[in-house]
């Protein structure tokens, strides 16, 4: 069942953190594909997810990680506060920058910059090459710092190429970053219940710790360990109750319906003092977990029946 489908009282409208012209939309677009539906910005990841909750869109992308400058805290904030989400779906951006600015400029005429404190610090050693002398100015993101070129308030702006087709603007420059880097997203929606495992999935968890104590940690990891799940990610963050107080986001390998998955989950809702599913979800990668000598469901299965034997005598 598709998530158009899965939410039918809901029009075919579906989020994203905006403006338009940001590498989110361009995320966006690319998980819709040929799929005529109608696109809203928001200014902000919570407003973004608020939509959401609120039954305003189907779902809304927002932006995860990012391969130089890490992880994007407001996503991982947002997601483990709140009425419950999900996250259904995931994608993956080249990042490309480009100088833009207003038509007929030239670069000999570009005085000042604005972009987003990532994207400037992406493009640093461009700009001490080509503009030394121009100052940087932040806006909130590179595809308002494209608007507010096209509104005259800045000679030029670092962002992505799609804003300057959005904002009618010149790439005086392409490709300005100072290495190759990528962004994530994630799709998010209401809860829904898992889709069918693939065999080449992820399942993404917020998990608060109890009382903090020696090996605290450890013993989050350990769950994971001995059933033979692989993290792909782990954040931790503060929870704002005080210091030394904070909860983890991880992304694992496999499925809800895992067995090792499972039963992970079992006994982290023992030692965590909450445990937040965020779903279970395709990896864009299409990669397939190694499932070492006694993890896999089938040994799983076998196990229970032989404990269920010994419990009923019949060991």
């Amino acid at each position: 069942m598709s998530i158009d489908t899965a939410v039918p009282h809901i029009a075919a409208r579906y989020g994203f953190l905006g403006p338009a012209g940001t590498f989110t939309e361009a995320a966006l677009l690319q998980w819709l594909g040929e799929r005529q539906v109608e696109l809203i910005a928001y200014a902000t990841v919570d407003t973004a997810l608020d939509a959401v909750r609120a039954g305003e869109v189907i779902a809304a992308m927002v932006p995860l990680e990012n391969s130089v400058e890490g992880s994007v805290t407001a996503t991982i904030d947002a997601l483990a506060g709140g009425a419950g989400l999900a996250i259904i779906a995931e994608a993956q951006v080249a990042v490309s920058f480009s100088l833009v600015a207003r038509k007929g400029s030239t670069l000999a005429q570009v005085r000042g910059v604005t972009t987003h404190p990532h994207a400037h610090a992406q493009c640093r050693r461009w700009l001490a090459d080509q503009l030394p002398d121009a100052p940087v100015t932040f806006a909130p993101s590179t595809a308002m710092a494209a608007s507010m070129v096209a509104d005259g308030e800045h000679d030029a702006a670092i962002s992505a190429p799609l804003a300057a087709e959005v904002y009618g603007l010149d790439e005086l420059a392409s490709d300005i970053g100072d290495r190759p880097a990528e962004t994530r997203f994630v799709l998010i929606s209401t809860p829904q219940p898992p889709q069918p495992a693939t065999g080449a999935d992820k399942t993404s968890l917020v998990l608060f710790m109890g009382q903090d104590h020696p090996g605290a940690l450890l013993e989050i990891l350990t769950e994971f360990a001995v059933r033979g799940v692989n993290l792909t990610r782990i954040e931790s963050r503060p929870t704002g109750g005080g210091i030394g107080d904070y909860f983890f986001s991880v992304d694992v390998e496999g499925h809800l319906d895992d067995a090792r998955v499972g039963e992970a989950l079992m006994g982290l809702r023992r030692v965590c003092a909450e445990v937040r599913y965020l779903g279970s979800f395709p990896r864009l990668d299409g990669r397939s977990p190694v499932i070492r000598r006694g993890v896999a469901d089938g040994e799983f299965h076998e196990a229970q029946a032989w404990l269920s034997h010994i419990r009923e005598g019949r060991g």
